[in-house]
């Protein structure tokens, strides 16, 4: 044994080996070894100001590199805070470690301070949840959260670490090879889905975060090409299909949906989003034969049934199905009419968003932010959602030009994502715009964090929807009972004169021709930025119950 290495050391030092290169974290004494062996491995620390950030930034990371995030969370309320970030990449399938700092063994039991049992609390929402056992196990442990973390189906790890183990000399460890072995579709299983596309007149293909997630991207897209299959984007899904894509027919969703006789999902759970995998029926159609396809047998849908699944590696699915396509005889032409009147209903949407994103109507109408934030971003601008009615205008009207350029909360739905996000967003893309959608009752989760931006030099443009309300509960509550409570916020509240405070800087906007100049000084003023927008509390973001 080195006497030289602590366990922080030998932790940090596997953490490397898999890919980590920055260390999110709010500091906390249980936890200082770790941040001494990331001295010593010259890894980036970059310390927020809650817990609940650390985490978030760490998922971030992991979805926009496709590699394992780390967050490093002391003892006791370190660790809680952070629970919602935990939740939120368990659900988005993100493979995060999460190293908690852990009361002292010599005195466990006995009163220590933060002294809490973590794993059971973070065992229903991580794919392990465990402490390391001694000093010297403690390489062997980080690898296995580690391994356990990039593994299909990915997720969040959790192990935390008794402090005095942390602090105690540990022995150096070798990491094995760290990425696990594809897991190999099933041919029958890819042959029976190429024999449902054979018989269809209506396919829908859906391309879902984990095609993404699992570097499917490219191969997805040559298979929708050569087959000329009409193709809708979820999550991270967006911009494996660009913007004007012939194929891309999302803003045909009701039709495609509500017409189709078989619909694919790949990458993407049969959750509310999609409409828990019931299609067609819609006009007198009959339901759609429903086929799911995943990176593991665990994300196969269980509360449907579907004509046809697969589990596997998602590249080696694609190439699969490509073959088995050509073996059963499907026939692209066959779609073309599906295909011209799919495409003729998305075009005739985009026509008719027109008046509204230009609209000059006073208050301002949310859609015209996104008319005036299309024409400035970039084709590899990253897009962060972080709230409910602003952030889904944002869903339905930026579109993507490349794949992982869009993050969002995903299915919890977990606000105060944002500033967490933002910050790995830019120091992962660092040559790239990266923007942050904020609603108003968002902003108030992790705007302190702005400091984190400031202190680390890291420019973002915020731009805050900003209607005075909770506009998810506000609207339908009146619906409901005719009135509402607890749905208010400051009218015209200056989130940016909090941002300007913390050391960034920000303007209120209230008229719908200051949004583009206001905009384009955001993005020229190389610091952390945020548009205040008033927008009319009086307009509601038009949704189905179902989710389609």
């Amino acid at each position: 044994m080195d006497s030289t290495k602590h366990a922080g050391d030998v932790a940090v030092a596997v953490a490397k080996a898999y890919g980590v290169e920055t260390m999110f974290t709010l500091s906390g004494g249980h936890v200082f070894p770790l941040y001494d062996g990331a001295v010593h491995e010259e890894m980036r620390i970059l310390d927020v100001r809650h817990e609940q950030s650390a985490v978030f930034a760490a998922e971030a990371t992991a979805r926009l590199t496709r590699g394992p995030g780390l967050a490093v969370l002391t003892a006791g309320p370190g660790v809680t805070n952070g629970v919602s970030g935990v939740a939120t990449a368990h659900f988005n399938g993100s493979p995060v470690v999460v190293l908690g700092g852990r009361a002292p063994q010599s005195r466990w039991g006995s009163g220590a301070l933060q002294e809490l049992d973590h794993p059971p609390l973070l065992e229903s929402i991580t794919k392990l949840s465990f402490t390391a056992s001694s000093a010297e196990s403690i390489g062997q442990d980080v690898e296995t959260a580690f391994r356990s973390a990039i593994a299909p189906h990915r997720g969040p790890v959790f192990l935390d670490i008794h402090m005095d183990h942390l602090f105690a000399p540990a022995p150096e460890h070798t990491v094995r090879t760290p990425t696990p072995a594809p897991l190999e579709p099933d041919p029958d299983r890819l042959a029976a889905i190429a024999k449902l596309l054979a018989e269809a007149e209506r396919p829908v293909l859906v391309l879902g975060s984990d095609v993404w997630m699992d570097r499917a991207e490219e191969a997805a897209r040559d298979f929708a090409e050569t087959w000329r299959l009409p193709v809708i984007l979820n999550g991270q899904g967006r911009g494996i299909l660009p913007a004007g894509h012939e194929l891309l027919v999302t803003r045909a969703r009701s039709t495609a949906f509500g017409q189709a006789d078989l619909v694919i999902v790949a990458g993407a759970p049969l959750d509310f989003r999609l409409g828990y995998g019931w299609f067609g029926g819609k006009d007198g159609a009959p339901l759609a034969k429903v086929v799911h396809i995943t990176d593991a047998p665990s994300q196969l849908a269980t509360h449907i049934g579907t004509a046809a699944a697969s589990a596997g590696d998602l590249p080696l699915t694609f190439w699969g199905l490509d073959t088995a396509c050509t073996n059963a005889g499907v026939s692209p032409k066959a779609y073309e009419p599906w295909l011209t009147r799919l495409r003729e209903t998305a075009a005739a949407a985009v026509e008719g968003d027109r008046e509204l994103l230009e609209s000059a109507a006073s208050p301002i109408h949310p859609m015209r932010i996104y008319g005036e934030l299309n024409r400035i971003l970039d084709d590899d601008a990253v897009v962060i959602g972080d709230g409910g009615d602003f952030v889904s205008y944002a869903g339905k009207y930026v579109e993507s030009k490349r794949p992982g350029c869009w993050l969002d909360p995903g299915p919890y739905g977990c606000l105060g994502t944002g500033l967490g996000y933002a910050a790995a967003a830019r120091l992962v893309r660092p040559s790239s715009q990266v923007v942050l959608l904020l609603g108003d009752g968002a902003a108030g989760f992790s705007l302190m964090d702005v400091d984190t931006l400031v202190r680390h030099r890291l420019p973002v443009v915020m731009v805050c929807g900003n209607n005075g309300m909770w506009g998810l509960e506000k609207h339908p509550m009146r619906m409901l009972y005719g009135y509402d409570v607890a749905a208010d916020l400051q009218p015209k509240c200056r989130y940016d004169e909090v941002v300007t405070a913390l050391g960034g800087a920000g303007e209120m906007v209230t008229s719908p021709e200051e949004i583009g100049p206001a905009l384009r000084r955001a993005f020229d003023s190389g610091v952390p930025y945020l548009v205040n927008v008033m927008t009319d509390p009086d307009i509601a973001y038009p949704r189905a119950t179902t989710g389609v």
